[in-house]
């Protein structure tokens, strides 16, 4: 008569620590939550990978596609991490989501305490939540769409203080001052596509490419890099479809010289002016990453920390892709976590070569000070 053998306890435990979901549980990796579940057998309980409990004895745990699996095999949900439910993060992220659109559907900010109210928390615990997740505060949220509003409107030829009144200013004088910081030019210039904005520019060759750079006159607007110069001048028509773009000044080219001695070597610095224009949230990041020095990187994750918003990782990357001025914004010395370059607005090959240059002198710097 044959005989069954179930496996013995240090069989069982050399299974879980081969399996890979292993590492996660140690680490307590949120990023595997939904991922599986692993039950203990010691206490019939079964956990989302990212539990806070007393890590159990590995001969004690078997692993689960999904939450059912774990029930099925007769485990029942740990009170802690509470796998049967929604994850707390995609808790907060709906309660933050529906406050965002609560936000959206009105001209003025509504009050703290009624959103804080309306999510069930404190306002102090929900005003941090909010920054945390948005990388925004309640009130600079509302601003960031009090300006997409304006924007929106004057693109669609609206008058200049109907849209004022409509995005919730109360006063002309208020909208103007905001307006000029927010559009980068007068509402009306913007209006109209750029009208009346004289920008210069310049189209050259790079160790990456061909260069388009362009200068209005509050400094540089836009360094863009491809292989098409044709296609970098149609970038910078979409951009202001009605300004007035001056090519093949004397003068300009001399400043096209240092800014592509610039991209070649980063660490010699720009000390030139730059018009940055962005949301609030872009530019904080922008500000960022200029902090960043040469021959190192970040990962998302740490610039999103950086600037306060350590769940914004999604805002984080999509403003390094709207960065318009190429390497004297380094969007490119941001990372994946894994290593990974992650994406970037010119190309993967133009970042690498940028990294390995950046990290090539900073190691013969290093040796010279040594």
């Amino acid at each position: 008569m044959k005989k069954n053998f179930s496996p013995s306890s240090t069989e069982r435990a050399q299974q879980t620590l081969a399996d890979s979901r292993w590492k996660q549980v140690v680490a307590r990796d949120k990023t595997a939550d939904g991922q599986f579940f692993y039950s203990v057998a010691s206490t019939g309980v079964y956990c989302r990978p990212s539990c806070a409990s007393r890590l159990a004895r590995p001969e004690h745990v078997a692993f689960h596609v999904d939450a059912h699996a774990a029930e099925r095999a007769g485990f029942r949900p740990c009170k802690r991490c509470k796998p049967d439910q929604l994850p707390l993060d995609e808790l907060h992220q709906k309660t933050i989501i529906t406050a965002c659109r609560q936000i959206e559907a009105t001209d003025h900010m509504p009050r703290l305490d009624a959103l804080a109210a309306q999510a069930g928390m404190s306002k102090f615990h929900f005003h941090r939540l909010f920054k945390q997740t948005m990388g925004l505060t309640p009130q600079g949220y509302a601003k960031a769409c009090r300006s997409n509003r304006v924007r929106e409107n004057l693109t669609q030829g609206r008058a200049v203080m109907a849209t004022a009144f409509d995005a919730g200013y109360g006063a002309g004088s208020r909208f103007y001052a905001e307006a000029d910081k927010n559009l980068g030019m007068k509402p009306s210039a913007y209006r109209n596509g750029g009208a009346r904005t004289i920008i210069h520019f310049a189209v050259g060759e790079c160790k990456l490419g061909s260069i388009l750079v362009a200068q209005s006159e509050r400094g540089l607007c836009a360094i863009l890099l491809g292989e098409d110069a044709e296609a970098l001048l149609r970038d910078l028509q979409d951009r202001f479809p009605k300004a007035t773009l001056v090519g093949g000044d004397a003068s300009f080219e001399s400043l096209v010289s240092q800014v592509v001695g610039f991209v070649e070597q980063p660490a010699l610095g720009l000390q030139l002016p730059l018009d940055v224009r962005g949301t609030v949230f872009q530019q904080r990041v922008w500000q960022a990453l200029n902090t960043i020095p040469p021959g190192t990187t970040l990962t998302y994750t740490e610039l999103a920390e950086r600037i306060g918003a350590p769940k914004a990782i999604r805002a984080v990357a999509s403003a390094c892709a709207a960065n318009p001025l190429a390497v004297a914004i380094p969007c490119h010395r941001v990372v994946r976590t894994d290593g990974g370059l992650g994406g970037y607005r010119w190309g993967l090959a133009r970042k690498q070569i940028l990294l390995d240059q950046e990290a090539a002198r900073a190691g013969q710097h290093k040796e010279r000070k040594t």
